[in-house]
């Protein structure tokens, strides 16, 4: 695959045989970031799991200090005072089983988080297989699927993301964009490793986290030394 010639640069820029200092590597990645818009900073973790195994994954949510830089859309769906909770926190889109049949009908997806409270489950459960290939399905793991509907919207709203392993143990998330700058990245990166590092499952044995980098959306990884990351 023929490379531009930032992208040739950025890699320059880099020295793959050396693994930076959280800081420094943010700082990089900040740096070698060429595109003409504001790019998504993301963090990819690998860890020693097996995702096969159900007492080896390794999922949850945390709320990121500096949020993600994004505009969050949330979609609820909830009946009677908990829809009207749910509107007040400033969710984007209310409803029961007319969102169902909007999402299915008009096959509509102008959403980025999707919460319940748990007697809608039922409800949800015919959108299993359009929500779950995307990453909306709520779950009580992430925190989308609660009673304390105001609570869900208003993190969602401030920057809470959900982390979970891919079918390869590779978590990948992102943590907020390069006009962040390094120090605010940092902030997020600790918070979201520290979650990581919290989630670590009993049956994990051996080194936890194997591998971790950093990159910007059209740039290069930097990788990180886990040597102080505790796992």
């Amino acid at each position: 695959m023929k490379r531009g010639k930032n992208y040739t640069a950025s890699v320059a820029a880099i020295d793959k045989s050396k693994l930076y200092e959280s800081n420094e590597a943010l700082g990089l990645v900040c740096e070698i970031a060429k595109a003409k818009f504001d790019e998504t900073v993301e963090l990819h973790v690998r860890l020693g799991v097996d995702s096969r195994h159900a007492d080896q994954q390794v999922r949850g949510a945390v709320v990121l200090p500096n949020g993600t830089g994004k505009t969050v859309r949330t979609l609820v769906f909830a009946k009677g005072d908990k829809a009207a909770a749910a509107q007040a926190a400033g969710a984007d889109y209310v409803g029961a089983e007319d969102m169902v049949q909007k999402i299915t009908g008009e096959n509509w997806f102008d959403f980025d988080v999707v919460i319940a409270t748990p007697d809608m489950m039922g409800v949800i459960g015919r959108l299993g297989k359009v929500l779950g290939p995307k990453g909306l399905m709520p779950s009580p793991k992430a925190g989308t699927v609660t009673m304390d509907i105001a609570r869900a919207v208003t993190e969602a709203k401030a920057g809470k993301i959900e982390y979970r392993l891919d079918k390869t143990n590779i978590i990948h998330c992102p943590i907020g964009k390069v006009s962040f700058g390094k120090e605010k990245l940092a902030e997020n990166f600790d918070a979201l490793m520290g979650a990581i590092v919290k989630a670590r499952p009993a049956a994990a044995k051996g080194q936890y986290i194997k591998s971790c980098a950093v990159s910007s959306t059209m740039g290069p990884g930097v990788k990180i030394n886990t040597a102080k990351i505790s796992g």
